[in-house]
């Protein structure tokens, strides 16, 4: 028909630049908090308003580093469940202690290897159940892992060290507690003590004089030990007596066999002994071998008692006990002969 045309589409306007930019522009991220904290604000918020409005004041006060937000709220939800995690942890090795030692028929070495394997357990299971409540993803430290990693074996190297030592030596029982091992202090002198405690990084070790040492549980795993009650407690202890060449030998070990004898804390059997050890400068010299099975009480007071009740039988019997003499020969000279001569023209002058 004349008149009409062809109908046409109408074209869409084209988009502006500044849609075509907004449109390419990305969402900006949303700021994330600590995810335990956020469900917890939810289930407070919804069940009390005025519960609601003071956690919504406290979760107002905040703080933004990058991506983060970090408010009031968090902070207190953090240091409640760390506080919760760390006491929990603490009551539960507490009572798994207990329990090891009222309700097992352990030793004392396998109720406190017992007790640390349940400790490090405890332990592990409260800080990962401590991530799972704050919501830490540890994936996104994945970065970090391998420096983090590298950090901690170097600086934690001695510290795990002795404590898979620690449990070795409760495992095989060559140190256990209350046992007697010999002690080394820093000048050289060698001393004894008692094993009191065997901890997660070193071993205490009390000696006589009540000074405690601390020694790395490594060093006691790599190096010699002497230990004096391993398989044993009993310890046989010398006591060096010297008597003169002119006193009757049979009647002086008989002595010396009865002041061991009478000392309380000197066993029975094996019964004490009586050797000739060596002629020496100035006597004939006997060591007294005798037996105790308490070292822990001193080795030293043992020694004083045999010697003090030996002092005595060998006073009542006429047993010389010798001290060192030496014989002086003064050669003859000419000035020493003057010298003589006028010491005695003095003592006839004065006579």
């Amino acid at each position: 028909m004349q008149g009409e045309t062809a109908p046409t589409d109408t074209p869409s306007p084209e988009p502006t630049p500044v849609e075509q930019a907004w449109n390419l522009a990305e969402d900006a991220p949303e700021e994330s908090s600590v995810a335990a904290a956020e469900g917890i604000k939810e289930a407070v918020s919804g069940g009390n308003e005025t519960v609601g409005s003071v956690v919504d004041g406290l979760d107002a006060l905040a703080f933004s580093m990058g991506d983060i937000r970090i408010s009031v709220f968090d902070v207190l939800i953090v240091a409640v469940i760390v506080m919760g995690v760390l006491f929990g942890a603490w009551l539960i090795s507490k009572l798994a202690r207990r329990g090891v030692r009222r309700f097992t028929k352990f030793d004392d070495t396998q109720q406190l290897l017992a007790e640390k394997i349940l400790t490090i357990i405890v332990w592990a299971a409260a800080f990962f159940l401590g991530i799972d409540l704050l919501g830490i993803d540890l994936t996104a430290l994945a970065v970090f892992s391998g420096a983090f990693g590298l950090a901690i074996g170097f600086g934690l190297q001695k510290t795990f060290g002795n404590l898979i030592a620690g449990i070795i030596l409760l495992m095989d029982k060559s140190i256990k507690p209350g046992d007697v091992i010999a002690v080394t202090d820093m000048a050289g002198n060698e001393s004894f003590g008692q094993i009191r405690k065997i901890g997660v990084r070193a071993v205490s070790v009390t000696t006589r004089d009540q000074r405690e040492y601390l020694i790395p549980n490594e060093n006691l795993m790599i190096n010699q030990v002497e230990n004096w009650s391993y398989s044993s407690k009993n310890v046989r202890m010398q006591v060096p007596v010297g008597v003169s060449y002119e006193a009757d030998m049979k009647l002086a070990e008989e002595l010396m066999l009865e002041a061991a004898k009478s000392c309380e804390r000197v066993l029975k059997a094996p019964p004490p002994t009586v050797w000739m050890s060596e002629y020496g400068d100035n006597s004939v010299n006997f060591m007294i071998h005798c037996w105790i099975k308490d070292p822990e009480d001193g080795v030293g007071n043992v020694r004083s008692a045999v010697l003090k009740k030996l002092w005595w039988l060998f006073k009542d019997n006429g047993i010389e006990i010798p001290f060192p003499q030496r014989d002086l020969h003064i050669r003859s000279s000419d000035q020493l002969d003057r010298l003589l001569e006028i010491m005695a023209r003095e003592r006839v002058t004065k006579e």
